[in-house]
């Protein structure tokens, strides 16, 4: 049975799963959700998620959901027999990699969050954009990436070389860069843009955002 992903085709969530199962070269069903009220159903909130959210993931007869949980599990199950190795097998290099995911659900997507929500999804939704948070979010987040301009000197990636914490940055990055008029905001620092420049030249990155 191929893996099954359930979820918004264009939330960064889900974004975040399709990039590593691309990653590491698996085959899998994406059931791209068009009506909220199917995942509100009784049945879905008994087998699938208990809040009603999505993406979930159905592996044979294992169902795991929340985005990060869900990468993780596919990287704990599949990566032996893949080509990149998104959380490394050294003990350190593995604890620097969940120290930058905790940057990333931290500090870094929660501003960028609450730009792409006030100028993208409010918009869809019939709402109307609110500029005070979306000064205030960018605010933020330029703080945030003037750190990691520090922590990228001398270093294409997080750790030094591609894992699954550089991996988790892209959903949102690409979303601000392609739907918001606030893309410079990652160009304007020289260490900032050269990640994320290699994050979007990877094969991975380049099949997840063609379809």
């Amino acid at each position: 049975m191929a893996i099954k992903l359930i979820g918004f085709a264009q939330s960064p969530t889900t974004a975040r799963v399709v990039l590593t199962l691309n990653e590491l070269g698996l085959p899998y069903e994406l059931e791209g959700v068009t009506d909220i009220q199917t995942i509100k159903t009784e049945d879905f909130i008994a087998n699938k998620h208990p809040f009603g959210k999505v993406p979930v993931l159905c592996d044979d007869d294992h169902v795991v959901n929340e985005s990060r949980a869900i990468c993780r599990y596919l990287v704990s199950k599949y990566q032996k027999d893949a080509k990149t190795a998104l959380i490394p097998n050294d003990v350190k290099k593995a604890s620097l990699v969940e120290q930058y995911i905790s940057y990333e659900s931290s500090y870094y997507d929660p501003p960028l969050l609450k730009v792409l929500y006030q100028e993208i999804f409010s918009k869809k939704r019939g709402g109307t954009t609110d500029e005070a948070v979306v000064k205030q979010s960018l605010e933020e987040l330029e703080k945030t990436l003037d750190i990691y301009d520090k922590i990228l000197v001398g270093k294409d990636y997080l750790i030094g070389e591609y894992s699954l914490a550089d991996l988790f940055h892209i959903p949102c990055a690409h979303t601000l860069y392609t739907d918001t008029s606030h893309g410079d905001i990652f160009n304007k620092r020289p260490n900032v843009k050269r990640w994320i420049d290699n994050l979007r030249e990877r094969d991975a990155y380049k099949k997840t955002y063609a379809k």
